[in-house]
């Protein structure tokens, strides 16, 4: 009986779709050959009025050739955090198809060395990013004048 009844019912579940829409021609993308060059590209995808104001987290979307697919924000939070879900963070690169990721977020004291916990989410995101072929190219803490690259200080 219960096998009847579900069967009668299929028709209301959620249709998921997986869409990636771009405005943007591949040989537009911007190339990413440096932790300066995302940086630069990250800067300008902040809103200046609020970088030093509250914490915001960011994903730069990779292609096989490191060119940036989009830029995604996972959270807004504080002023001394922000909550970052690794769920959000690989549904979007599966979304775009990405083959890579660059972590950003923003440290609104101006302070950019990493805490404790920028670490540990570097150390899941690269471990999740392992199993899932979504390689990890970099995380950066970004300020208004400089940034706290984890590829160039060897800590990724």
């Amino acid at each position: 009986m219960e096998t009847s009844k579900t069967l009668q019912n299929w028709n209301q579940v959620a249709e998921i779709e997986l869409v990636y829409k771009t405005k943007v021609k591949a040989s537009e993308r911007p190339f990413i050959n440096s932790s300066k060059t995302a940086y630069q590209l990250a800067l300008q995808s902040w809103n200046p009025d609020t970088i030093e104001f509250f914490e915001q987290f960011k994903i730069m979307l990779l292609n096989q050739s490191n060119k940036v697919l989009g830029i995604y924000e996972v959270s807004s939070g504080g002023i001394s955090g922000t909550v970052v879900d690794l769920r959000l963070i690989f549904a979007s690169a599966l979304k775009a198809n990405a083959v890579a990721l660059i972590m950003i977020h923003n440290h609104p004291s101006g302070q950019f060395k990493p805490s404790e916990a920028d670490k540990q989410i570097t150390n899941k995101v690269k471990e999740a990013g392992r199993i899932m072929d979504i390689t990890l190219m970099d995380h950066l803490i970004i300020t208004p004048e400089t940034y706290y690259s984890f590829v160039d200080e060897g800590a990724l």
